[in-house]
């Protein structure tokens, strides 16, 4: 049997995306292990905190990380897996969540990864905490 990659098939397969999103009603959470690992792959250095919120401690970055980060990030200064302001295509928060599988869930998430031909537009559709990765295509248009 021959198997083909994508580089020796005739049949142009489309790059693809993936997506973080939580599949259940409650919200897209990371769980501590998670953070730490997300924070250890990508080199920074978290101080965590006596604090938690449900089951997620806050963690604090040390002020050279802080310089670099998005005005959003610094709105949010504290790392906390309660709330996932990572970028959902973050390739670093795709490998954490592959690698964990269900130990990357914080409280009340069941985290799963869709993927999209890149260069797709998205939106996360969010209701209660449960979200769908929906497409323009999802939608049925009206015109005015």
């Amino acid at each position: 049997m021959t198997h083909y990659t994508n580089t020796d098939n005739p049949i142009d397969f489309p790059k693809m995306t993936k997506i973080v999103f939580n599949s259940c009603f409650g919200g897209a959470s990371l769980s501590d292990k998670a953070v730490e690992r997300y924070a250890e792959i990508k080199g920074i250095t978290l101080f965590k905190s006596d604090e938690e919120f449900l089951t997620s401690h806050y963690y604090r970055c040390s002020e050279d990380v802080y310089d670099t980060l998005s005005d959003l990030e610094k709105n949010n200064f504290y790392f906390s897996g309660y709330h996932i302001l990572i970028n959902r295509t973050d390739p670093v928060l795709i490998q954490v969540i592959e690698e964990l599988g269900k130990e990357a869930n914080g409280n009340s998430a069941d985290l799963q990864i869709d993927e999209l031909p890149a260069g797709t537009q998205y939106h996360i559709h969010e209701y209660d905490g449960s979200e769908t990765v929906m497409t323009p295509d999802d939608y049925e248009w009206k015109t005015a």
